[in-house]
């Protein structure tokens, strides 16, 4: 490319140069001038001189912009796909034809003025022919015998991943590329680079280094793997003022390709549309270890919770851990154990209490249900007395209070209350229900 410079600013400035001594002589000819300076050869030659300077000036100047327009150009003749370069190639054919038979129409003009009307002309008649030919660049690859190139473009379209701007941003997609867990072609999108290269321009420091950062893992990834970038963004007829997602969605779609993101949102609306996504918080999810109701670990408190007495801390994996009477212990290694575990697509959350806490709640529970169960076996458990301040301190042997008579309408002892579904209480030492005499004698 360097040799390709020089040579090119060789020729612009020794073309600028002779337009320029050119200048001088027309301008020196004129009839205005040849008044003022009359017949001094001197001031001939420095107008002419000053023309020829200006010229080269000009074509030196005009040569590094054509370069970088040139080395635009060459890249992204590397990146256009074959139908399209054959659609470039065949327009500028064209546009040199109708330039060819364009010129003999000139004829009456003079030599210089017809050279430059030539010129141009052949510039606007290739610039539409290319134009033109590139519109109906699928066409023209029809009118080629295609073979199998056609059938395995469209295999590599439908391997291919096309990647989001927060999952280059992550990074964690180069090691997931390096395990060998995706496969195929890895393409990066023109208008993905461009919002990373934005974001990396940004005013924002944080937003700055995240765009370089995500700048430096393509730079990293195409080295290492098969990626391929801007080539096949044709395919999606896409407005420029659209969001980046939807212009992902709809290339993704057009490529009959997979979406890789970390992005939830951008998960649901491919989803909805049709297109597969690979979300790496799923794949991250589904790799944690599984953790049960019950199981002890060590956890290290880092700030307060959201509700009263809690505690947050966070496993190596990333998942939180909310500690029950976790926050008198913020900075501390506490050893909890798992009471419930929530599973959401965003991520997992475990809910845990302190393990001396959790054993006095799970003795006092086992305590509970002791006692709920001998007093079961027991027929009943012990009944409280009716009036537990006299009876709790009387002596075994003092005499008990006489039975007194029913009032009017009141039931007596052992016989069941008007509308009481229960069957009466039977005999302890048979088991029979009272027969009515022995009612009648209570």
């Amino acid at each position: 490319m360097a040799f390709v410079r020089a040579v090119l600013l060789l020729v612009l400035i020794v073309l600028g140069g002779y337009l320029g001594f050119r200048t001088g002589i027309f301008y020196t000819e004129s009839s205005a001038i040849k008044s003022l300076i009359g017949t001094n050869q001197g001031l001939v030659w420095a107008s002419i001189a000053g023309f020829t300077v200006i010229g080269v000036l000009v074509g030196g100047f005009a040569s590094t912009k054509v370069a970088a327009q040139i080395t635009h150009l060459t890249e992204n003749l590397k990146e256009m796909p074959a139908n399209e370069k054959l659609a470039v190639v065949a327009g500028a054919i064209i546009g040199l034809l109708l330039t060819f038979l364009t010129v003999p129409i000139l004829g009456p003009l003079e030599p210089m003025l017809k050279i430059t009307v030539s010129v141009g002309l052949a510039f606007v008649l290739v610039f539409l022919s290319t134009q033109a030919a590139l519109s109906m660049s699928e066409e023209l690859r029809k009118l080629l015998p295609s073979g199998n190139a056609a059938q395995d473009e469209r295999t590599f379209l439908k391997q291919a991943k096309v990647l989001d701007t927060n999952i280059i941003i992550d990074g964690r997609i180069t090691e997931i590329c390096r395990t060998g867990f995706i496969e195929g072609t890895i393409y990066v999108p023109g208008f993905v680079l461009d919002e990373l290269q934005t974001i990396a321009d940004s005013g924002d420091a944080l937003k700055r280094a995240r765009g370089r950062r995500g700048l430096d893992i393509l730079n990293a990834m195409q080295k290492e793997f098969s990626l391929v970038v801007r080539t096949h963004d044709h395919l999606a007829k896409v407005d420029d003022h659209d969001p980046v997602d939807s212009k992902l969605v709809k290339l993704a779609k057009a490529m009959e390709s997979t979406i890789v993101t970390n992005d939830f949102n951008l998960n649901k609306v491919a989803g909805l549309q049709g297109v597969r996504v690979l979300n790496v918080n799923e794949l991250a999810n589904s790799l944690k270890p599984v953790v049960l109701p019950g199981e002890e670990m060590n956890v290290h408190v880092i700030k307060d919770g959201k509700e009263y007495g809690q505690g947050i801390g966070y496993l190596e994996d990333g998942t939180m851990v909310v500690v029950e009477h976790g926050r008198p212990h913020v900075g501390e290694t506490v050893t909890v154990t798992v009471t419930s575990v929530l599973q959401t697509v965003a991520g997992k959350m475990i809910f845990s209490s302190l393990k001396e806490v959790a054993d006095r709640e799970q003795e006092q529970l086992d305590r509970n249900l002791q006692n709920y169960y001998r007093g079961d076996r027991g027929g009943g458990g012990r009944r409280p007395p009716r009036d537990r301040g006299d009876m709790r301190d009387r002596p075994s042997d003092a005499p008990r209070p006489e039975a007194r008579e029913p009032r009017s309408g009141e039931p007596r002892t052992g016989e069941p209350r008007s509308g009481d579904p229960r069957p009466p209480k039977p005999d302890a030492p048979t088991g029979r229900a009272p027969s009515p005499e022995s009612r009648s004698t209570w």
